[in-house]
């Protein structure tokens, strides 16, 4: 039982970690490609770009899914049935909604970086693709990711409210800041994002510091299976 207490503060302590690189992933942000498709073009193509998808985006959502299986283990284990019974669908809604997500940030790294360095060469035919790469199954994807993510961090978020563990203020930023981030951010694709990030490293951390140092509130959810 010992491992598995190790394992939960070590995968708690990847949430902010996740956050830490959402938050420096959406420090610049793209030029709009409908109107600045030339500009758009050399952002995409710069070394910044790809390193900030492959390791702020997709790296951190990696991280990010430790982080959720890791809250799920501390829920899970609470006596309050209420709090307990958000531990499953916070951990599937948020999990399967990173993976779609990541999936996209994956489409983002290798297809627009191509796509932009085609029209830098004098393709200028090659804009069309670009809705094409981005069409209906992408947007689909997208939008299934968003808001499962966004639901299951709330639910996760409203678990830490309810558990009593964690200030209350670190669980609702959880709770704010997914939509604020994986909705509005997207939507708004400008500083909204960044806000968002903010408030999932700020509740993050705070989960972190008080769960991940080896306190009772973690053992505590675990206790019922020790002594069985």
């Amino acid at each position: 039982m010992s491992s598995l207490v190790r394992m939960t503060r070590l995968f708690i302590w990847a949430l902010p970690a996740w956050a830490t690189l959402l938050l420096l992933a959406t420090l610049t942000h793209q030029p709009p490609y409908q109107t600045r498709f030339e500009a758009w073009s050399r952002y995409v193509t710069t070394p910044e770009f790809l390193v900030s998808h492959l390791v702020g985006s997709i790296l951190g959502g990696a991280l990010g899914i430790l982080g959720f299986v890791g809250l799920g283990l501390f829920l899970v284990g609470q006596e309050d049935r209420r709090t307990s019974r958000l531990a499953v669908p916070g951990v599937v809604c948020s999990v399967i909604g990173n993976v779609f997500v990541i999936a996209v940030f994956g489409i983002a790294a290798f297809a627009q970086p191509a796509i932009g360095r085609s029209y830098l060469a004098g393709h200028a035919d090659v804009r069309p693709l670009y809705d094409d790469v981005n069409g209906v199954p992408l947007l689909v994807t997208a939008l299934c990711g968003v808001l499962l993510l966004s639901l299951g961090v709330a639910l996760l978020g409203l678990g830490i409210v309810r558990s009593g563990m964690v200030p209350s203020l670190a669980g609702w930023s959880l709770v704010v800041g997914a939509p604020v981030f994986a909705i509005l951010g997207v939507v708004l694709a400008d500083a909204v994002q960044t806000v968002g990030a903010a408030l999932l490293l700020a509740g993050s951390l705070g989960t972190a510091y008080v769960l991940g140092r080896g306190d009772l509130a973690v053992t505590q959810g675990t206790s019922s299976e020790a002594a069985a």
